[in-house]
Formats: C-alpha cells, sequence, structure tokens
C-alpha cells in the first residue's frame, strides 16, 4: 500500500515532468521528493521516470501507474472533501427528535431559528419514543435528539439544560394500586400513563406532563424535595458536527433570550 506522501508526490513528478516544479507544488524540497520517488521505484522494481539533465519523462511502467492512481486519488480525494463539508460546513441535512410533546414545541422553535441563520441547511423534525432516542443517535436515524438528561448512554454527550422543571409523580386517580416504579421495557409513554391509570405502578414524571397528558384517570402531585427534571439535546460523541453544534447553540440563545419553553414550572 502507498502512503499518501508518495502518491502526491508521484503524481505531481508525473504530471509537472519536473522535479523542481513538483518539489514548489509540495512545498517541499527537491531533494525530499527525489528521495520519495526512488524509494517508491524500489518498491516497485522498475524505474518510474527518466532522467536527463534536461528533462522527465515517464517510463512506461511509471505512465501506466500514472493512468491507474490518478483517477482513483481524485475520486478519493473528493469523497475526504465532501466528508469534511459534511463535518465542518453546515449545509446538508440535520435529523432532529424530540421525545414527547412538549419536546417537540421547543426544538420547532429552536429549528426555525436555526434555520433563519443556516438556509442552506434542511432540518427534518421526527418524535421518537422513549425507547427510540438512544437507537436513533446509534443507527444514525437522528444526528441529535432532545431528552431528559443524563443521557443513560456514556457514548452521548449533551450540550447543556435546556429546560428544568419540578418532578412529579403519576398515580391512579383512583387511590390505591402498587406504589413502585410501573416498569414495561419498550412502552411508549401512553402505554406508561395506561398501565398506572389502571393501577399497576407509578411513575415520576416532569411538571409538563399534567399539562400535556391530563388524563381521567391518572393524578399528579408534586414531589417536594425532588431534583427537577433536566432537558437537553443529545448526541453522538463521535458526531458532534458543525451542525449539530450550531443547533445546539440557537437552542441556548433561544432559552436564554426567553423564549418559551414547553416545560411548567410548580407555581
Amino acid at each position: 500500500m502507498l502512503e499518501r506522501h508518495e502518491v502526491e508526490a508521484f503524481l505531481a513528478v508525473a504530471e509537472e515532468l519536473h522535479f523542481g516544479r513538483a518539489a514548489a507544488r509540495l512545498r517541499v524540497s527537491t531533494t525530499r521528493v527525489s528521495q520519495i520517488i526512488r524509494g517508491l521505484e524500489r518498491r516497485v522494481g522498475a524505474p518510474l521516470f527518466r532522467r536527463t539533465s534536461r528533462r522527465v519523462l515517464a517510463t512506461p511502467i511509471g505512465l501506466q501507474l500514472y493512468r491507474e492512481i490518478s483517477p482513483a486519488w481524485t475520486e478519493l480525494t473528493a469523497a475526504v472533501e465532501r466528508a469534511v463539508a459534511a463535518g465542518r460546513g453546515f449545509s446538508g441535512l440535520l435529523r432532529v427528535a424530540f421525545v414527547g410533546a412538549a419536546a417537540g414545541q421547543l426544538v420547532l422553535q429552536v429549528a426555525e431559528l436555526f434555520r433563519a441563520g443556516h438556509p442552506e441547511c434542511d432540518v427534518h423534525v421526527r418524535e421518537a419514543q422513549l425507547a427510540e432516542a438512544g437507537a436513533w443517535l446509534a443507527d444514525g436515524t437522528a444526528d441529535v435528539v432532545l431528552s431528559t438528561l443524563p443521557p443513560d448512554d456514556p457514548g452521548l454527550t449533551s450540550g447543556g439544560v435546556l429546560v428544568r422543571e419540578a418532578r412529579m409523580l403519576a398515580g391512579p386517580a383512583a387511590g390505591g394500586g402498587l406504589r413502585e416504579p410501573v416498569h414495561r421495557p419498550g412502552a411508549t409513554f401512553q402505554e406508561l400513563l395506561a398501565l398506572v391509570g389502571a393501577g399497576r405502578g407509578t411513575l415520576e414524571v416532569g411538571a409538563h406532563v399534567r399539562r400535556y397528558y391530563a388524563r381521567p384517570d391518572v393524578a399528579y402531585e408534586f414531589l417536594d424535595g425532588a431534583p427537577p427534571v433536566e432537558w437537553g439535546l443529545l448526541w453522538r460523541a463521535d458526531a458532534a458536527t458543525a451542525r449539530v453544534l450550531a443547533f445546539n447553540r440557537a437552542a441556548l440563545d433561544l432559552v436564554g433570550a426567553g423564549a418559551s419553553t414547553a416545560a411548567a414550572p410548580r407555581p
């Protein structure tokens, strides 16, 4: 396998047909270019260029190598440039997910502010169920998710707290029933509330839930002394693109400017 500096030196000499101009193009010394080409010729086992005091010409083997390497190198370089543009730039698609109706309101406000500053970026917003948020970030279905903090997955990072709200306990309106936390892996939030209403357990929630998920079979009470429920944007630590970071910055700016957030504080 050729190293990058070998490919670049070989292509430069093959195109310039002059070691001095190739060296200037690569911003290295002529001696360095000569050393790289000699090493490459030793690996190939044959001369790649014929050198005289007046000119440099590619040998048949050198010409064949150039014809086969040049297109592939051009495609590889272009692919890397596109990847860099996607990671550092704003053109393209940003996939944003949210968990819960109140979070959806905030995400849409942030998306509107973000689009105003970056109209070249397309933003798709989707709702995720409780069990889907982490999976969507893992498989690339979503680039960023608005959810509760802190994240369960150590591979996820947060952009900071956007909303804090009082913690409440959802229990059956009729009283009685199980007092331990309701649990059903993979259940949607509405399914969990249905279980609460049926007396199958209780559920700790944020204060906004009593407004957005009012149910005749579920009663909500404040948990005095309990820590607040915190909300923020989450993304994969290895996928912090410029688009993701700018979206988080827009969210912080929006909340800092006193925008209407969906979470209901305790009166």
